[in-house]
């Protein structure tokens, strides 16, 4: 059932509003820095390797521990505030450089969180405002998918939200989208299992490019996407 539970989560229907981001993409494609391709796989392949991305991918794994803990708490009857979730969810909100990118973390965070709950899985406190990791790290949890799974769900998530933005805007057909998600997966598989076991407080993450895209993208004067 945990390999049901994870394509119901990756899956494009899910309606947390994934479709509207690029992260910075499409001011990439507009300045002509990202053409073709070879430079849309150059782009991806950075970014899962030592990006934002990769950091928020590790904190899953803690993020699930911390979740599980104060899920017994408030089994138990204890007082909780879930205070080790909550510092989790703002250093990684913190990480993020662009408004509009924290702006997406919080709101796909809150739909999907909107979710779980509608579909019987409330966090303890019934509250939706975390971002997007806790979110995905709570459907785990919830839905008895595999730490190792969610994981490598989201990396692949990731790729594809991006492809589907590249679709519209390198231009990129949807086979070479297909081709590239395909190629990508054996560095998505490589990742998932070496970040597992990693302390991302011990990371470091090397997409300055990405961040000056992605704070740039507000002052387009022409735009199809949110980030």
């Amino acid at each position: 059932m945990s390999s049901l539970a994870l394509l119901q989560l990756v899956s494009p229907a899910l309606p947390v509003g994934a479709f509207s981001y690029s992260e910075g993409l499409e001011l990439l494609v507009q300045r002509d820095q990202l053409q073709d391709r070879a430079t849309l796989a150059s782009w991806l392949e950075a970014e899962l390797s030592r990006g934002q991305v990769m950091i928020e991918a590790a904190a899953l794994r803690p993020l699930r521990h911390s979740l599980s803990q104060w899920q017994v708490s408030a089994e138990q009857g204890k007082v909780d505030h879930g205070t080790d979730v909550r510092d989790w969810a703002q250093w990684l909100i913190a990480l993020r450089d662009a408004a509009e990118v924290r702006a997406q973390q919080q709101q796909m965070g809150r739909s999907l969180l909107q979710l779980l709950a509608d579909l019987g899985h409330p966090l303890p406190d019934g509250g939706v405002d975390f971002g997007w990791p806790v979110a995905w790290a709570w459907a785990g949890l919830s839905w008895e998918i595999t730490p190792l799974e969610v994981v490598q769900g989201y990396l692949f998530g990731w790729v594809a939200n991006q492809l589907s933005a590249a679709v519209r805007l390198v231009p990129l057909g949807p086979t070479e989208a297909q081709r590239l998600q395909r190629q990508l997966q054996p560095l998505i598989e490589m990742q998932a299992r070496s970040l597992l076991d990693v302390d991302p407080k011990q990371l470091w993450c090397g997409g300055v490019g990405s961040a000056i895209a992605q704070l740039s993208h507000a002052e387009l004067y022409s735009r199809l996407f949110r980030s």
